[in-house]
């Protein structure tokens, strides 16, 4: 099974990722054919192998027929003027990614009268790309992205998604940057997608209605919607758009290292901006996926962990209750031996990684703890299935656990035997016991 790892170190555009795809071996013409079936007013794209620090890419831009102010040469210049920058919809301008932006530049008195010409509705978009001829599939996920950046833009606008109004994103270039991306994707066999966690730069971008930190408004928006976590880097521009995080939130199924993935080819997508901390490329890596020897269940957790000489046991367990009450997925305590001889605990607490600070918060503030470590752990999982059983006393759910098909694990759900008990009036063990040989009929 093929699978796309986007390394998102230095953040992605819309023109990167086609840039990138094209590195991967996306045979240009097709992808040119393809955009032709959008029948939009005269363009023609452009694609040309360069470097960004000294690393070796596909260069992707639109040019529009009529633009005579824009050549190729234009691809290799550094368009790091950040008070140029107009609208957060002109998202791949704040990135150095702007060939968008190049017609504007040249002309910045026309600013406004370029947006209104170029730029389009939601609705209009919509229509444009499901009466054209392209497959049903890059027409669906074409629109679903655009819908992700509508939904956003309406959020900050107080607009229904259907009468968001775009500027940049409405362009031609901007539709040719997020079909074409579509497009790449089914050219490239429609492989399931992985990202590296998203980085996004610091600073500030000039918006139509002010100056915004980094992230912009509209990127946040499409990220927040998705639940992706988003770190910052020590880099001073904006470095994922909204076109990119629309891209990231629809495809990604999920975002972490690599895990079982085996690289067999390698693409980067150039951006525009000669980066101050990081080369400007999309990394893009193509992978055969290690199949498992099992069929067991995979996934990540954090673990939690301070040492304890000074606490009183009672409020251990006051943390225990309130964590699992919380939503940790497990509380326990390990007896250790501490510097100046004294006993101790060893606190642990396992969480879903997006809860991690939530139960550090609630370690330093319930415990006498002064610091918590922090790890990720990757578990392996039976398959799980939940049954009820009867028994002579009568009925109580038991847990199966099974691999490849076959079931190596079942027990009696404590609660549900407890509930019995109390029902009945019989001992609890006795319950217990009788679930257990229940069970084992099921194994």
């Amino acid at each position: 099974m093929k699978t796309l790892y986007l390394d998102v170190f230095s953040g992605i555009s819309g023109d990167m990722f086609v840039g990138a795809m094209l590195d991967l071996g996306v045979d240009f013409k097709q992808l040119q054919d393809e955009l032709k079936k959008l029948r939009l007013e005269e363009f023609h794209i452009h694609a040309a192998r360069g470097q960004k620090a000294s690393i070796h890419g596909t260069k992707f831009d639109v040019h529009l027929e009529d633009d005579h102010h824009h050549d190729h040469d234009d691809d290799h210049h550094d368009h790091d003027h950040d008070h140029d920058e107009h609208e957060h919809e002109h998202h791949h301008h704040g990135h150095g990614h702007q060939h968008h932006a190049h017609a504007h530049k040249h002309h910045h008195h026309d600013e406004h009268e370029h947006e209104h010409e170029h730029g389009r509705n939601y609705s209009q978009i919509r229509e444009l790309i499901a009466k054209s001829a392209l497959s049903d599939w890059v027409k669906q996920k074409s629109i679903a992205v655009f819908h992700r950046i509508a939904v956003a833009e309406g959020k900050i606008h107080g607009k229904p998604p259907e009468q968001v109004h775009f500027h940049e994103v409405g362009a031609v270039d901007s539709i040719v940057d997020i079909v074409g991306a579509c497009v790449c994707l089914e050219l490239l066999g429609k492989p399931s997608i992985q990202s590296a966690r998203v980085v996004e730069g610091t600073g500030w971008i000039d918006c139509a209605h002010g100056r915004f930190p980094v992230p912009a408004p509209a990127t946040l928006e499409i990220l927040s919607a998705r639940g992706v976590p988003v770190q910052q880097c020590e880099e001073p521009h904006e470095l994922v758009t909204p076109t990119g995080a629309a891209l990231l939130a629809e495809f990604a199924e999920k975002f972490g290292p690599m895990a079982g993935l085996v690289p067999t080819r390698i693409g980067y997508g150039l951006g525009t901006r000669d980066n101050k901390t990081r080369p400007n490329v999309l990394r893009a890596v193509l992978c055969e996926t290690v199949s498992q020897t099992h069929d067991w269940e995979i996934d990540t957790v954090a673990v939690l962990q301070t040492n304890l000489d000074d606490i009183n046991a009672e409020i251990l367990g006051r943390v225990m209750k309130s964590a699992l009450k919380q939503g940790a997925l497990d509380v326990f305590y390990t007896p250790i031996q501490m510097k100046k001889n004294r006993p101790g605990v060893l606190l642990s607490v396992m969480c879903s990684e997006s809860d991690a600070d939530k139960f550090t918060e609630l370690i330093l503030r319930e415990t006498s703890a002064f610091g918590v470590r922090r790890y990720i752990s990757e578990r392996r999982k039976l398959q799980r299935e939940f049954k009820t059983v009867n028994t002579p006393h009568g009925q109580v759910a038991i847990k199966i656990g099974k691999l490849d098909g076959q079931i190596i694990q079942s027990a009696p759900e404590f609660e549900s035997c407890e509930l019995l008990a109390e029902q009945t009036g019989l001992p609890l063990k006795t319950i217990y016991e009788a679930a257990y040989v229940a069970s084992r009929i099921h194994q």
